[in-house]
């Protein structure tokens, strides 16, 4: 029987590309995310590879996350792997100047949606004493960069809690695993400056950033490794790319 993944986030980005690595590998699928028409146009695309079910919600709220990993048929609900993807950025601000809309947003994103999340997959993982959980931090929650506070901050919890699923779910033999990308040419710009896209381009403007494609297949990699592997904490970065707030541009 093929493995099951439950990817959030997965109408863009990593999350898409990850999902479409999946499928290609006969990984059967529960995409979830915001935006119906995308998952339903995802889900005919992936359907001639494998199964596919859609989920349609917000991490941020309980009640829609609860309500829809209920609804999973019994063919899917058996979960195998959870990429930990959906999340956000809003506004790149001083801490004196920064939205607290904006704030909230990535808070209940970043770290209470991943949580909901997790907190509804994890118990028939115990049950079976088997499954991965894979979360999607950032370079943000390794290093704070100017400007950077809130998202930082979110990220960091992501880094924290990845470790203490892992020291909490080893006695159920549950892998858990983050992968931490540095500059990645996604919508994660368009988002941050919301809707800005002349400003979101130059973001990714005189370098090779990391497509989503690039963390697709480590994820893919990760998480077919032998059983008794845990690759648990990855950093990557575009070769232009040294740290959160290094990066090497051409010059013309």
């Amino acid at each position: 029987m093929s493995l099951t993944a439950f990817i959030t986030g997965a109408t863009s980005g990593i999350g898409k590309a990850t999902a479409i690595l999946f499928a290609q590998n006969n990984i059967r699928l529960v995409i979830c995310g915001r935006r119906t028409e995308k998952l339903q146009a995802l889900k005919e695309e992936l359907s001639e590879l494998t199964e596919v079910h859609t989920l349609q919600f917000d991490v941020r709220y309980k009640e829609e996350v609860t309500k829809a990993i209920e609804s999973l048929p019994s063919e899917f609900n058996q979960i195998d792997i959870l990429i930990n993807n959906a999340g956000n950025a809003h506004g790149l601000h001083s801490i004196q100047e920064g939205n607290i809309d904006d704030w909230d947003a990535m808070i209940d994103g970043n770290v209470k949606g991943l949580l909901y999340v997790t907190k509804m997959i994890i118990p028939s993982m115990i049950e079976r004493n088997n499954g991965f959980i894979v979360n999607i931090g950032s370079i943000a929650g390794k290093e704070v960069y100017p400007n950077g506070n809130v998202y930082c901050a979110s990220k960091f919890a992501v880094n924290a809690l990845n470790k203490a699923m892992r020291l909490d779910l080893n006695q159920h033999n549950i892998r858990v695993s983050a992968i931490h990308p540095g500059l990645v040419e996604t919508e994660f710009s368009d988002v941050r400056f919301k809707g800005d896209s002349e400003r979101a381009k130059t973001v990714y403007q005189g370098y090779k950033a990391l497509q989503a494609e690039d963390i697709a297949d480590i994820i893919h990699f990760v998480v077919t490794r032998p059983y008794h592997v845990n690759i648990e904490d990855l950093i990557v970065y575009p070769t232009a790319q040294a740290s959160a707030s290094i990066l090497k541009k051409d010059e013309n």
